[in-house]
C-alpha cells in the first residue's frame, strides 16, 4: 500500500509517552532554571537592599563619634545645598555628600546660613543641619568653664589654663597683642572703644570678659574662640544699658568701670545699687571715690587689709589718688552690678563701710561715718 504501513496503536502510545516524558523533563528543567534565577535575584535584591540600608545608615552617623577636635569650615555666601554638602565632605564633617543632599531634601531642610563654623567629626547630621540653619553650634557641650564674678583678667587666664591646652602666659600674651585687640575692636565697635587703648590701661580687655558659665563644644578651643565667646556675652549684658549710661554722663567704658567697682564693694543687688548711688553722689561733688579694691588693683596684689601707706600709691587706678572713676575696670562683674552702675539707687549718702561679716553701713556725713567706723571696725 502506498505511503507506508500505518502505525499500530501500541507504537503510537509508546511514541506519545516518550514525547510527553521529554516535554515533562524540559518543563522541569525550565522550572529549575527559573527558580534558580528567581532565588538568585531575591538574594541579590535582599543583599543589595541590606547593603544599601547599612550604607545609608552608616552615612547618616557621625564620622567619628569620639573625635571632638574642632574643624574650621567656611560656608561662602550664596552656597547651594549641594555645594555645602561637598564642602562638608571635603572637610570630613560628613561621610557622603549625596546622602546629605537626599536627607535634607527628604526632610525639607532649608535656610542654611553662610559663615565660619567650628564643626567636629562627632556631630550628628541633625546637629550639623541645625547649626547651619541657626548660625550657631547646636551640640551637647564637651565641657563647661565657669568664670566667677570679680575676677581679674589674670585670674581668668589661670582658670582657662587649668582646663584647656594653653598656658596663662599664652592667654595673657594674646589679650595684650595690640593687633589682635584692634581686630576685636573692629568686630565689637559698640563695646570696645579707643578707651581700652589708653596709655596707662594695664590690660585692654580687663573687665570685658564677662562672668558666666561657658559651654564649649570642642576639645581644644583656641584663645580667640574663648575671648570671642566672652566678649559676645559682655555685649549682650552691657549694651542694653547704653542709654542709661549716657543719661548718667558715662561712656560704655566708664559704665563697665563703675560696674567693676560696685562688684568688688558689695555682694547683694540692693547694696550694689546703694553703693553705686554713693559713687555718683561723690562724683557729683568732685570727691574722690576712695574705694579700697582700686588700691589693691593699683598695687597688683591681694591683701587682706589695705594699709594707710598703700593709699599713697600713684596710679590712675587708685581712687585715693585720682578724682572720679579709675582709668579702667579692675575686674569682671555680675549682671546686677551693671544694672546698679546704670540705674543706681537715689540716696543722700556719701560714705559707706562694711563690717567683718559683710554688713554695710551708710552715712551722709564724715562725722557719722567715723562714728560707724568706731562702732563696727575699730571697736572704740
Amino acid at each position: 500500500m502506498e505511503g507506508g504501513s500505518p502505525l499500530s496503536e501500541s507504537n503510537f502510545k509508546d511514541k506519545y509517552k516518550e514525547r510527553f516524558k521529554k516535554r515533562t523533563e524540559e518543563a522541569s528543567t525550565v522550572r529549575k532554571i527559573v527558580s534558580t534565577i528567581l532565588i538568585t535575584l531575591i538574594v541579590v535584591i535582599a543583599v543589595g537592599g541590606f547593603s544599601g540600608y547599612m550604607y545609608v545608615k552608616g552615612a547618616l552617623e557621625p564620622v567619628d563619634p569620639d573625635d571632638n577636635s574642632q574643624q574650621n569650615v567656611e560656608i561662602p555666601l550664596g552656597s547651594s545645598t549641594s555645594q555645602i554638602a561637598s564642602i562638608l565632605e571635603e572637610n570630613e564633617i560628613i561621610k557622603n555628600d549625596l546622602i546629605f543632599r537626599f536627607y535634607t531634601k527628604f526632610n525639607n531642610e532649608t535656610g542654611f546660613q553662610a559663615g565660619d563654623y567650628q564643626f567636629t567629626q562627632s556631630m550628628k547630621l541633625n546637629e550639623i543641619i541645625e547649626t547651619l540653619k541657626t548660625g550657631r553650634l547646636v551640640k551637647e557641650p564637651v565641657f563647661n568653664v565657669t568664670v566667677p564674678e570679680g575676677q581679674s583678667i589674670e585670674q581668668i587666664a589661670e582658670i582657662y589654663a587649668e582646663k584647656l591646652d594653653f598656658t596663662k602666659e599664652e592667654f595673657m600674651e594674646k589679650v595684650n597683642d595690640k593687633t589682635y585687640i584692634k581686630e576685636l575692636m573692629s568686630q565689637h565697635s559698640a563695646l570696645l572703644t579707643d578707651a581700652i587703648l589708653q596709655e596707662d590701661i594695664r590690660y585692654p580687655l580687663e573687665g570685658y570678659l564677662f562672668a558666666a558659665t561657658y559651654p564649649f563644644y570642642v576639645d581644644d578651643p583656641s584663645i580667640e574662640q574663648v575671648v570671642s565667646k566672652m566678649i559676645q556675652k559682655t555685649e549682650s549684658v552691657v549694651l542694653p544699658y547704653t542709654d542709661a549710661f549716657e543719661a548718667n554722663d558715662l561712656t560704655i567704658h566708664e559704665g563697665i568701670t563703675m560696674a567693676s567697682l560696685v562688684e568688688n564693694e558689695a555682694r547683694t543687688a540692693e547694696n550694689r545699687k546703694k553703693i553705686a548711688g554713693v559713687f555718683y553722689n561723690r562724683i557729683g561733688e568732685k570727691m574722690p571715690l576712695q574705694t579700697d579694691p582700686t588700691v589693691l588693683y593699683a598695687l597688683g596684689e591681694h591683701k587682706d587689709r589695705v594699709l594707710y601707706e598703700d593709699l599713697e600709691v600713684e596710679s590712675p587706678y587708685n581712687t585715693y589718688h585720682v578724682n572720679g572713676l579709675p582709668i579702667g575696670p579692675i575686674s569682671n562683674f555680675n549682671a546686677n552690678s551693671v544694672a546698679a552702675a546704670a540705674e543706681p539707687a537715689e540716696n543722700s549718702f556719701y560714705y559707706f563701710l562694711a563690717d567683718s561679716e559683710g554688713n554695710i553701713y551708710y552715712a551722709e556725713t564724715l562725722e557719722k561715718h567715723n562714728e560707724l567706723k568706731a562702732k563696727y571696725i575699730t571697736g572704740s
